[in-house]
């Protein structure tokens, strides 16, 4: 499966600060705290499910994947976003292993796993 997706039952906004609260425990920024369906609505759609999508970066460790390959750049920074389905908050991510299976270095694999993982760490504390 090419994404991690869990429930929660707190509201979206209340998922979104202790998901960015974790994060920078876990030394990730959040780059951009983006409201999709505010800028979709701004935009003339009628798309009207609750969407924020949240791009995170170490930047030590981009730094250290762009060092051995500059192409990992096309998969930065990573995306996690929190939205409401069916009454449901969720908070999701594609993983970094299957997007970095692209890529033919098994140095920058290894990093893309242990991001994965804190990631993971940070989403499931989040809920």
């Amino acid at each position: 499966m090419f994404h991690y997706t869990v429930e929660t039952s707190k509201g979206r906004e209340e998922a979104v600060r202790t998901l960015e609260e974790n994060l920078k425990e876990e030394k990730f920024g959040v780059l951009w705290n983006f409201d999709l369906t505010a800028k979709l609505q701004e935009k003339g759609t009628d798309f009207n499910t609750p969407f924020t999508v949240l791009e995170v970066c170490n930047p030590e460790e981009a730094n250290q994947v762009l060092s051995e390959d500059l192409l990992v750049g096309y998969l930065l920074p990573c995306k996690i976003v929190v939205y409401e389905e069916d009454d449901t908050t969720k908070i999701g991510m594609p993983k970094p292993s299957a997007l970095i299976e692209m890529v033919q270095n098994d140095s920058v694999k290894k990093t893309a796993v242990d991001i994965e993982e804190r990631l993971i760490g940070c989403i499931n504390k989040s809920v």
